[in-house]
């Protein structure tokens, strides 16, 4: 009983676990990525799965418990696409996959509800699931595989792959057993785990932003007063032609747009501006640039819009506050502090030495046109 225990209150937590996935997914991330709906209706399966195999679910008659084992049952099929949506620009959901959907979650109501109606039927039909689940979970791998070259270049895309391998080989492992006739109470406790490791792992990656997460600035100083580095060439040696192609539209939108202005601008958005999935960007951003994430990206064409703004005579009476927020910045101290990162100077100490040499500079050309 005191695992039984265990058992349902792991469960209760991974199924709030999995909504607040949900609520992040559909509040912050939907008009950005187009993955976002279906890995929400991962996270929904993910809940529906955690109840309806729970001890003492009534499985045993069609009624109130049949939506939340179609919804659990069927999140082979949700993995798949999910993973397809991913890792394959040019995939786009059809009415087939829908009907796949749909038959996946007959299987899976008969198995779980028909015992008592039509027990052979019911038989079948659990082994027909339990392979279609296997075959399912292999193609979400497959499509993995395929796409995590690209997605190894960011701490969020390794995650991602996680989570996918992770599911992936909990529904392969689940379905296994079914196939295998172990019975569904011994390991209950262990699937309950298996759910919350991949609830907490979706929370980790859809909270935070690891590769974002940490403050960076280009060229930013050591701490401690030691010298700066170098900054990193605009684009590193042999990009391809769609790497090209696409750094090119990035640099129109920052340079030309100037995007970098705008307020609240994540990667997930100038993502969806470029037409392209956030994980591309993120490898254009760190490879194609060499900048360390999005954060140091910005502030690159922010800080350059500063800097000439500070040198310009014609400016030297605007608020330094005001310079900083029309350059992106959304208030003084971290502008300061990423200025003074890159510079080794106060806004204020740069535009009056940027100043104090022009003015000299102007003398000195004034001095050699009169003698």
């Amino acid at each position: 009983m005191a695992l039984t225990a265990l058992d349902l209150g792991l469960r209760g937590a991974v199924v709030g676990l999995f909504l607040v996935v949900c609520a992040v997914l559909l509040l912050r991330y939907t008009t950005v990525h187009r993955a976002a709906s279906l890995g929400a209706a991962m996270g929904v399966a993910g809940a529906a799965y955690a109840i309806s195999t729970a001890p003492f679910f009534p499985t045993w008659s069609f009624g109130w418990s049949s939506p939340f084992v179609a919804l659990g049952m069927s999140s082979p099929v949700i993995l798949w696409l999910w993973a397809r949506m991913i890792f394959d620009e040019r995939f786009a959901l059809r009415a087939w996959h829908a009907a796949i959907w749909v038959l996946m979650a007959g299987l899976g109501v008969v198995t779980y509800n028909g015992w008592t109606l039509w027990p052979a039927v019911a038989a079948n039909c659990g082994r027909l699931l339990a392979a279609a689940s296997i075959a399912f979970a292999l193609l979400a791998l497959a499509q993995t595989a395929r796409g995590w070259p690209k997605a190894f270049t960011t701490v969020r895309g390794r995650l991602l792959v996680a989570l996918l391998i992770g599911i992936s080989t909990q529904i392969s492992l689940s379905a296994g057993a079914g196939l295998a006739g172990i019975p569904t109470r011994s390991i209950s406790l262990a699937v309950a785990c298996g759910l919350g490791a991949s609830a907490l792992l979706s929370i980790w990656m859809m909270l935070f932003d690891p590769p974002d997460a940490e403050p960076a600035v280009a060229g930013a100083a050591v701490a401690g007063g030691e010298s700066r580095r170098t900054p990193e060439p605009l684009v590193r040696a042999g990009p391809s032609a769609l790497e090209r192609a696409s750094l090119n539209r990035l640099e129109h939108l920052m340079t030309v747009e100037r995007s970098y202005r705008q307020e609240g601008l994540t990667i997930g958005l100038l993502a969806a501006r470029l037409g392209m999935p956030e994980y591309r960007l993120r490898t254009l951003i760190n490879d194609g640039l060499g900048h360390r994430n999005f954060n140091a990206f910005l502030n690159r064409y922010r800080l350059n819009e500063a800097k000439a703004a500070l040198a310009d005579p014609g400016q030297a009476d605007v608020p330094v506050l005001t310079i900083a927020l029309d350059a992106g910045f959304q208030s003084l101290a971290p502008f300061n502090r990423a200025f003074k990162a890159d510079t080794g100077l106060t806004p204020t100490e740069f535009r009056r030495r940027a100043i104090a040499g022009q003015n000299a500079a102007g003398e000195a050309e004034i001095a050699v046109r009169t003698e």
